[in-house]
C-alpha cells in the first residue's frame, strides 16, 4: 500500500515540532530565562540560528519552548472534547428521537452560540487567564464538534443489518455502540481529532496573542507575537519566526489529517485501485 504523500509530510512536519517539544524538556540551545540586553534584536546567525527577541533570548529556544506549551495545550483540549463529545454522541444516536437526544443536541446548540474566544474569556474574567483556562474553553468548544460528528456517523450504522443482529442477539444498545459503533467510527474520529488539534494549535496561540492564555514566563507562540508587534518594522524575524512555526504546525496536522482521511477511508481505497 502506498502512503498519501499528503500524510507523509504532514506526518513529518508533525514530528518536527513533537521532538522540538520534547527536546526542550532535556535541552535548548540557550536558557530562555536569562535576559541578554546586549544581544537583543540579533538577525539569524551562526550563534542564534533564528536571532534574538527584544530582551536578548533565543528565539529558537523560545519557539522550542512555545511548541511544548502550545501543543499541550491543544492535546488536553482535544482530549477534553473526544472525552465528552464522543460519549454524548453515541448516546444521543442511540436515544433518537427521544429527550435525552434532544437536550444533547440543544446543548450542543447552546455551546456553539459561544465560540471559544468568548468562553475563554468569560473563565478569564471569573478564574483568571492561564494556560489552564485556555484548555478548558478550548476543550468545552470541542464537545459539539465530536458530539455532532459522532452522532451523525452513528445513525448511520444503526440501520445496518450487522447492528440489526446485534440487538436481536439481546445486546443492549450500550453494548452495541461500545462493540460495533464505536469502532466503526473511529477512523473518523481519529480524522477530526487532527483537524481540532491543528485548530486549537491556532485557538491557543489566538488566546496567547490577547492575553488569555498561558502567561509569562511560559514561552508561547502566541505571546512572541503579541511581543513582536512593534518591532516588525525594525527586526521582522521576531515576528516571522512564531508565525512561520504556527503555520507549518497547523499546515503539518492538515495534512496528515487529510493522509488519514485518505488512507482509512475504504471507499477512497477503491477509487486508488
Amino acid at each position: 500500500m502506498t502512503l498519501p504523500r499528503s500524510l507523509i509530510l504532514g506526518t513529518f512536519l508533525s514530528v518536527l515540532f513533537l521532538g522540538a517539544a520534547l527536546l526542550s524538556f532535556v535541552w535548548t540551545p540557550y536558557d530562555i530565562q536569562t535576559l541578554s540586553i546586549p544581544s537583543r534584536l540579533q538577525t539569524p546567525s551562526l550563534t542564534h540560528w533564528l536571532g534574538t527577541d527584544q530582551l536578548g533570548r533565543d528565539i529558537l529556544s523560545m519557539i522550542m519552548m512555545g511548541a511544548r506549551t502550545s501543543i499541550a495545550v491543544a492535546l488536553l483540549a482535544v482530549g477534553i472534547g473526544m472525552g465528552l463529545g464522543v460519549p454524548l454522541g453515541l448516546l444521543a444516536a442511540a436515544r433518537r428521537g427521544s429527550l435525552l437526544d434532544e437536550l444533547i443536541m440543544r446543548g450542543n446548540d447552546l455551546i456553539f452560540a459561544f465560540p471559544s474566544l468568548v468562553i475563554a474569556i468569560l473563565i478569564t474574567a471569573v478564574f483568571g487567564a492561564s494556560a489552564m483556562n485556555a484548555i478548558v474553553a478550548i476543550g468545552i468548544f470541542n464537545i459539539p464538534v465530536f458530539a455532532r460528528l459522532t452522532r451523525g456517523a452513528a445513525l448511520s450504522l444503526w440501520s445496518r443489518d450487522f447492528i440489526l443482529a446485534a440487538r436481536v442477539s439481546g445486546k443492549s444498545a450500550t453494548r452495541i455502540s461500545v462493540e460495533h459503533i464505536l469502532p466503526n467510527i473511529a477512523n473518523l474520529m481519529i480524522v477530526q481529532g487532527t483537524i481540532q488539534f491543528s485548530l486549537g494549535i491556532l485557538a491557543e496561540a489566538a488566546l496567547s496573542y490577547i492575553g488569555l492564555g498561558a502567561q509569562p514566563p511560559t514561552a508561547s507562540w502566541g505571546r512572541m507575537l503579541a511581543d513582536a508587534q512593534t518591532l516588525a518594522s525594525i527586526a521582522p524575524h521576531v515576528a516571522l519566526m512564531p508565525g512561520l512555526a504556527i503555520v507549518f504546525m497547523v499546515l503539518g496536522l492538515n495534512l496528515m489529517g487529510d493522509g488519514l482521511r485518505d488512507l482509512l477511508d475504504p471507499r477512497l481505497q477503491v477509487a486508488r485501485t
